[in-house]
């Protein structure tokens, strides 16, 4: 059975993907090469901590060891994610023809494959410090709990905000092995920014999820969505201006954090809550928000 991509809204069917063998399409989608947005957004965060630590120019080789561990990483998520809420996708309309849920993988084929993308993970693991390594381990327990968050929470998207920022951590821990309030404060935002995104992301699937019982903030939220991301990003930007602060105590330093603040503002003053595909649009638009935040976070890096 051969899944159409057309089926899903948010697949971005072209490029590689839509070059690869007909037999290998299923797995590329069951990994969501096909969106390659969900690993700009896990990237991000990693290249923050890098920036702001002060190692972007000099361990440039390190950003692309951490943008291959999150294509990776994050393919191997989505498909544990799908093995997990394989009979959940089918009841939705969004997620009904995912690989799993359609029969165009089966379950043991997607175990392997979620196999050989974290061998790749692997080898990027090694490229770490022993410090950067090991809080690294740290987030295998969130990653692992994460698809049963929607069944057991309101908030499944504060887990995911813990799970897609942990590269933050991972990152500033690579280039300087010591945890630090600025550090911690970089983890923190990134966190209110991915519920932020996410709540946002969320709004498509409203009426499926509310019918087969599954929750989301965006649903908790009701009719006060957009004032809850302003409130998300609001927390997002209070902690980078502390992280900021701290690394450089001068007003000059949060100027560059301008330009990411203006974006956010942006999404949450034109998102129009009834519209899939606004939503859609508003969420990837973050791909781009996460390149100026890592703008301001090379800015003030290099000049410590």
């Amino acid at each position: 059975m051969q899944t159409r991509p057309e089926n899903v809204p948010d697949a971005e069917y072209h490029g590689l993907t839509g070059l690869l063998p007909t037999a290998a399409r299923p797995y590329a989608l069951l990994a969501r090469f096909d969106r390659p947005i969900g690993w700009w957004l896990l990237f991000w965060p990693c290249a923050w901590g890098v920036a702001l630590a002060g190692g972007a120019v000099a361990r440039w080789d390190l950003l692309l060891w951490l943008l291959l561990g999150s294509i990776a990483m994050r393919g191997a998520g989505c498909v544990y994610n799908d093995i997990v809420d394989r009979d959940l996708d089918k009841q939705v309309e969004r997620t009904r023809s995912r690989p799993l849920a359609s029969g165009a993988v089966s379950v043991k084929a997607a175990w392997m494959w979620l196999g050989l993308l974290c061998l790749i993970g692997l080898v990027v693991w090694l490229q770490l410090t022993m410090t950067a390594k090991l809080v690294a381990l740290g987030s295998l327990a969130l990653v692992a709990a994460y698809p049963f968050m929607k069944r057991i929470t309101w908030w499944p998207q504060a887990w995911l905000g813990m799970v897609f920022s942990w590269g933050a951590l991972v990152g500033w821990l690579a280039i300087a092995p010591q945890f630090t309030p600025a550090m911690l404060l970089l983890y923190g935002g990134s966190i209110f920014w991915v519920i932020g995104f996410d709540t946002i992301y969320a709004l498509q699937d409203r009426e499926d999820d509310a019918l087969v019982g599954i929750r989301s903030s965006a649903l908790r939220l009701g009719e006060n969505v957009r004032f809850g991301v302003l409130i998300f990003y609001g927390l997002a930007l209070a902690g980078w201006v502390g992280a900021f602060w701290i690394m450089r105590p001068q007003l000059l330093g949060l100027v560059a954090l301008i330009p990411f603040a203006l974006h956010l503002l942006w999404q949450v003053g034109t998102l129009k809550i009834s519209d899939g595909e606004d939503a859609l649009a508003k969420f990837r638009s973050n791909r781009f928000a996460g390149l100026l935040m890592f703008l301001a976070c090379l800015v003030l890096g290099q000049a410590g």
